[in-house]
């Protein structure tokens, strides 16, 4: 028996990858406090702003680093992970009224999500109080320019190598789609270059996982610079936005709970309850993934049928993160903020828009956001070192939004099954559930 399919050996696999999950996060906070500790000395031993701009200048090297790794993985990873996943939309069709229902709800939850990361940064402010300098090669970007004439022109790629050389988002999702659809459309008359397309986004995720690997050293680094450059006041700036998106977090998990009180009742209460255990498990080791086997356990449980559970659960994974779609316009503006650009009303829906699309085909993606906040940071010319400024706290942001994940994904699964009629009394065991 191939030890995938052995049991025994997924729960081996399921702990051996926890662990490291938690050895990361030890590197994460050994990072982040080191980073500031030495930042800190730095800021208190070095007075001249030729030696201070030397040694940040030193720091920004790793940063630079790691910024042009991810910026070097976009355009094959979102063409990749695209195309297969919009190739395979044909299995989701073929559930019918289940994958309908299932779709209309996760969009709409994006919707919100999005939405409300739009507007707690407008309401927070998070990024104010700090101006910091526009680099050079962003300076000279009128961020205003594009009239809507020139968007839609520029959406479409004349030419799908210099989209992927000057990473053109929006240019390669709409070449994805196109080539996304005519796989599917061609009923098994192109089984190589659909298998060729799932190699590539293998080997993609597996190129970004040796990239997010080096994110300890990177944040080590961010901060590190951030601090000997500008002072602990820094810090500061850092509570606002980690305070802030909490709260917004926060704001989150009401909507999602009225939004299931309205279509399930007061059992919503009972199924929070219930997957409390996983979205623990998914706040401490960062990863919503490493949760999904008790979740789906605990959904049985609470009486959502294994069928609707099986589908919905993972579809979720590739089509419901509450919490990293909010992140990401939260994330996104506050970079506008940190370096007080204003950014007109049609870039943020287009930003929307943008969002909307791009994080659908980053499932599985280690630190998906941060790959995703820098495809909308180049496609509105907006300064890339502002991703090296919330890399440093990302890790915090991240637990939180992964529990959130599991929360949505949760809620989604047991509205699904009320529509259809699936969701049965809480079971003691998760195997006696309603199929």
């Amino acid at each position: 028996m191939d030890a995938r399919d052995d049991p025994g050996e997924k729960g081996r696999l399921a702990a051996r990858g926890s662990r490291m999950n938690r050895l990361f996060t030890v590197l994460i906070v050994l990072a982040m406090v080191g980073g500031i500790g030495v930042g800190w000395w730095c800021n208190q031993h070095f007075q001249d702003p030729a030696q201070v701009k030397e040694i940040v200048g030193w720091f920004k090297v790793v940063t630079d680093v790691f910024l042009r790794l991810i910026k070097m993985i976009i355009a094959p990873l979102v063409f990749s992970t695209l195309v297969a996943g919009i190739a395979h939309m044909g299995d989701a069709g073929s559930v019918g009224r289940v994958g309908a229902k299932t779709m209309l709800w996760f969009i709409s939850a994006s919707i919100v999500s999005l939405m409300l990361g739009l507007g707690m940064v407008h309401l927070l402010q998070p990024g104010v109080g700090l101006t910091l300098p526009v680099p050079e090669a962003a300076a000279t970007v009128d961020t205003a320019k594009f009239t809507l004439q020139e968007f839609i022109t520029h959406v479409f790629p004349k030419s799908i190598f210099e989209a992927m050389a000057n990473n053109e988002i929006l240019q390669i999702v709409v070449f994805s789609i196109f080539i996304g659809v005519a796989v599917a459309s061609l009923d098994d008359k192109a089984p190589q270059i659909l298998t060729l397309v799932e190699q590539l986004a293998a080997i993609m995720l597996k190129v970004t996982g040796y990239v997010m690997r080096l994110a300890p050293l990177a944040i080590f680094a961010a901060l590190a610079g951030t601090v000997t450059q500008y002072g602990v006041d820094i810090l500061t700036i850092y509570a606002k936005f980690i305070g802030g998106f909490y709260l917004s977090l926060g704001v989150l998990w009401t909507v999602l709970a009225l939004a299931g009180l309205v279509f399930v009742g007061p059992r919503i209460f009972a199924l929070l309850a219930s997957v409390w255990q996983p979205t623990l498990l998914a706040f401490g080791t960062a990863s919503s993934e490493a949760a999904y086997p008790r979740t789906l356990e605990a959904l049985q449980k609470f009486g959502v049928s294994r069928k609707v559970a099986s589908f919905v659960l993972p579809l979720g994974y590739s089509f419901n993160l509450d919490g990293s779609m909010m992140y990401c316009t939260f994330a996104t503006l506050f970079i506008a903020q940190i370096y007080g650009i204003e950014m007109t009303v049609s870039q943020q829906i287009t930003m929307l828009l943008l969002l909307m699309v791009t994080s659908k085909g980053m499932a599985g993606v280690p630190r998906a956001s941060l790959v995703v906040i820098a495809a909308t940071l180049a496609y509105f010319k907006l300064p890339e070192a502002g991703l090296a400024l919330i890399l440093a706290v990302d890790q915090i942001l991240d637990m939180g939004r992964s529990a959130t994940n599991v929360v949505g994904n949760s809620v989604a699964s047991a509205v699904v099954a009320k529509w259809e009629k699936q969701l049965g009394p809480p079971v003691p065991d998760a195997a006696s559930a309603p199929a």
